[in-house]
């Protein structure tokens, strides 16, 4: 199923890198997807660059290499592999007229488990802090925009399992796998391949709809017809989520790739501060669900799918074909899932995992909202990234997922079917 569509992907990825690949003797590489280690910063005082620092980064093996800053302020030193380093400044190089704003500050560490990208960054404050503090009003709308915009990217993945859901009762487990399915295809076309983003993120979209419709042809119908219950094909799902993240990390690695296509510029709203892609993904985001939205209510197969979500049986009697309305869900749910993985690449950088990291926000987002409603996963996917985003206010980040499924306990001690579902659903 996956080497029909990813494995392909990734083997003309691998060709194109390879077919490239030229000996970089710089320490200054300007991708993450080769073999080049390296640690690098740039030493300015306030807006001046500064020139002729010397930096030494030192290694437990052995390693040491002075770099010293060019006219950019710039430094870099490759390193032989990803271990621990001392990175030390010689304040004694410093031009004159700039110090270290703090002293004893002039040797950083660089620690074993730091190593998720081939490229780490250390700085040295000089000169008199000029930052500016931010008062709570402003980390709370940075937060909301934020918070917003998350919610959205869970929205798109989230109706294509509660469609799932509806249809066929499955809880899909390897959903967010779709999702990473997605990321890895966009960054493969936009950053190894070179292609306009735009081109990737609807390539992306076709794949996505094409795995979603494989999943489907060579698992789940031929499930559905042996007559296999739900606890057991939950399990399954939960196996093929398994193999396929497994099959991703063997084939990007287990480092985190950067989706370094142009679109990292901020723009300025007010207090706010969002950058491009993140505002790019907050509008195509909005788009498609509106065109989701219409399409389950205005044409005739969303209005058949919405027949099958509320009784397959009597939605077959009235001449429905169940099956075929199954099979155009999963196509639906593959590719929305695709689109959120590329938005969610945009917002958070690719990993072979990143799809089973938001999975149970997803699945809290759906639940939250009303098990099989479209509407209730998309109002649970807001309230849900909202809730994660803000919550960095008063606790620590680490803590923001664990925040949102209380919030989840304590709407369904309050209504149990959730937002926008309905009581008959229930059991």
């Amino acid at each position: 199923m996956v080497s029909l569509c990813l494995g392909i992907v990734l083997g003309s990825g691998a060709l194109s890198t390879s077919a490239t690949e030229t000996p970089a003797p710089t320490p200054t590489p300007t991708s993450d997807f080769t073999n080049t280690l390296t640690i690098n910063g740039v030493l300015r005082d306030g807006d001046n660059l500064v020139e002729g620092a010397e930096i030494t980064v030192a290694g437990g093996s052995g390693f040491e290499e002075t770099a010293t800053t060019d006219d950019t302020g710039r430094w870099a030193v490759v390193v032989p592999e990803k271990g621990e380093y001392t990175v030390t400044l010689d304040p004694d190089t410093l031009p004159d007229g700039v110090e270290l704003r703090d002293p004893d500050k002039a040797t950083s560490t660089v620690a074993a488990d730091e190593w998720l990208t081939n490229t780490l960054t250390r700085s040295f404050p000089l000169g008199a802090d000029t930052r500016q503090t931010t008062g709570f009003f402003e980390q709370f709308l940075q937060r909301l925009a934020a918070g917003l915009n998350f919610g959205l990217l869970i929205a798109l993945a989230a109706i294509g399992i509660t469609l799932i859901f509806g249809t066929t009762g499955l809880n899909n487990f390897a959903h967010g796998e779709m999702v990473t399915f997605g990321a890895i295809v966009a960054w493969i076309f936009a950053v190894l391949l070179g292609l306009n983003i735009f081109i990737a993120m609807v390539i992306a979209l076709v794949l996505g709809g094409v795995f979603g419709y494989l999943n489907d042809w060579l698992l789940w119908r031929p499930l559905r017809r042996k007559g296999v219950k739900l606890v057991q094909a939950m399990i399954v799902s939960i196996g093929l989520a398994i193999a396929l993240r497994y099959f991703y990390l063997m084939n990007i690695g287990g480092d985190t790739k950067t989706m370094s296509v142009g679109l990292s510029d901020a723009v300025v709203l007010g207090p706010v501060r969002i950058t491009t892609g993140s505002l790019l993904s907050m509008v195509i985001s909005v788009v498609v669900l509106l065109l989701v939205g219409l399409f389950l209510t205005r044409t005739r197969i969303g209005k058949a799918t919405r027949a099958v979500s509320d009784n397959p049986s009597l939605a077959a009697a009235s001449g429905i074909d169940v099956d075929r309305i199954i099979r155009i869900v999963w196509v639906i749910a593959g590719a929305l899932a695709a689109l959120a993985g590329v938005m969610l690449a945009l917002y958070r950088q690719v990993s072979w995992d990143m799809g089973f990291q938001v999975l149970l926000l997803m699945f809290a987002a759906v639940t939250l909202g009303g098990l099989g409603s479209a509407y209730g996963a998309l109002v649970g996917s807001i309230v849900v990234g909202l809730f994660v985003e803000l919550s960095t206010l008063f606790i620590p980040p680490d803590l923001k997922y664990a925040a949102a499924l209380v919030v989840l306990i304590v709407v369904l001690l309050v209504r149990p079917q959730g937002i926008l579902g309905r009581k008959e659903r229930i059991g």
